[in-house]
């Protein structure tokens, strides 16, 4: 390593986790390249955030335009031309009935307010989640986060009125996806009758799917039967799109798979190819039931992000990134199925879009894979691709390239994996 890592870094948190330990240089693409001169396949896009790839050069240009113009105009005291212009964007994308956005800087700044929304809006104190889902790691957002407890443990007294029922994680279950779905809403309105009434419930809050938690897709059904639950005792419904939106399914948000609409959509990551934006997204009619100056921020709605947020939804559309992502989606996942032909330990492969799972068992355990996993992670990372875990044991790979990649990348990839999984079972 050389002497910028030797000196400085052991002056970082060591509350940061580390996956690996080069020094990058540079990123291009579907590429990161080091400063000792390696040149890597990144499948992780900063966990789902390059979207658009590394430096795409439409929103590289887009982000030094405004710089020149505008860095920081807050949104209290100036109306700036990037939010518009961002908004304008939105309103082709996502669900007529959805009308009112509020930005913000992270997935969990936008979470917390989506909840604190919902809670105005119904005048309810509690809210439902799901097991295995994440959220965040802010006091409130990791009271609602329940993959691991590293984001919880040592943290307590956790925000109150927090509910957590069964996710339809068929694969765990040992379920079929309707079995699952089936037993899920059954779980969920025994909830309601058991634990949180619906006359207190304010909102169910759902990553649209799930991501920490293992990538694992809902049946439809279930997403279906949430809405009716809702619309029943009128509690919000509330998607988490941070990691699941702009493209990363093949749609733009992973909602359009379910033909449900939430009351509420919170996104993040992908909007901006890697400036720090988030949004919330909702109807007019429920924004006005809150009070002004309750919700904001000093950098929320940054100009230069926005900016950055106008070209990503540009360049994706223009380069029919989604049908790309859909069709390289089923190109990985058939890779992914052939492995797991061969390698017992691939229990499961799961996902839609470039949002895809590959889960390990070993002994029928996914905490004994944990191992594998990490051994898998680190082979490939020598043979030149970065891979990400996930689930509450680490026993996932995660596969999140960039909407863009090549079918000769994703060839690259699954070849990659391959030769990393076979020396790592051996």
């Amino acid at each position: 390593m050389n002497t910028l890592y030797t000196e400085n870094f052991p002056h970082m948190t060591p509350a940061w986790s580390r996956i690996f330990n080069f020094v990058a240089e540079r990123a291009e693409g579907a590429y990161i390249y080091t400063d000792d001169g390696k040149k890597l396949l990144d499948f992780t896009s900063g966990i789902g955030v390059a979207n658009t790839g590394h430096c795409h050069p439409k929103v590289v240009e887009a982000i030094r335009e405004q710089a020149g113009l505008f860095l920081h105009a807050q949104a209290n005291i100036v109306i700036h031309k990037p939010m518009l212009h961002l908004i304008e964007e939105l309103r082709t994308i996502v669900p007529s009935s959805i009308d009112s956005f509020y930005f913000a800087n992270s997935g969990a700044e936008a979470l917390e307010n989506a909840v604190k929304i919902a809670k105005v809006a119904t005048g309810r104190q509690n809210v439902i989640v799901f097991s295995g889902s994440f959220h965040g790691r802010t006091h409130a957002t990791m009271s609602l986060t329940t993959s691991k407890t590293i984001y919880r443990a040592g943290f307590a007294p956790l925000m109150a009125g927090v509910y957590a029922a069964p996710f339809p994680y068929a694969f765990n279950l040992n379920m079929t996806e309707e079995q699952a779905s089936q037993y899920a809403l059954e779980q969920l309105e025994h909830l309601l009758a058991s634990q949180t009434a619906p006359k207190e419930t304010a909102a169910i809050l759902i990553e649209s799917v799930l991501g920490e938690g293992g990538y694992v897709v809902p049946p439809a059904s279930f997403m279906k039967g949430l809405r009716e639950i809702c619309d029943k005792h009128g509690i919000m419904l509330i998607f988490d799109e941070v990691q699941s939106g702009f493209g990363r399914t093949g749609k733009w948000f992973a909602l359009e798979h379910f033909g449900v609409v939430p009351d509420i959509i919170t996104a993040a990551k992908g909007i901006a190819s890697g400036m720090p934006l988030s949004g919330v997204f909702s109807r007019t009619d429920i924004m006005k039931k809150i009070d002004v100056g309750s919700i904001g921020g000093t950098y929320g709605g940054n100009a230069v992000a926005c900016a950055a947020g106008v070209a990503t939804i540009r360049a994706m559309r223009d380069e029919k990134m989604l049908e790309n992502a859909a069709e390289k989606g089923i190109q990985l996942m058939t890779g992914l199925r052939k492995l797991q032909e061969e390698y017992p330990q691939i229990g499961d492969v799961r996902g839609k879009g470039l949002m895809v799972g590959t889960e390990f068992l070993v002994d029928g355990s996914q905490a004994k894979a944990k191992p594998l996993v990490k051994e898998v992670i680190h082979k490939a990372e020598e043979k030149g691709m970065l891979l990400l875990s996930c689930g509450t044991y680490d026993n996932t790979l995660r596969w999140i390239p960039p909407l863009n990649v090549t079918g000769e990348q994703i060839n690259d990839g699954l070849k990659i994996f391959g030769e990393a999984l076979k020396e790592a079972v051996r």
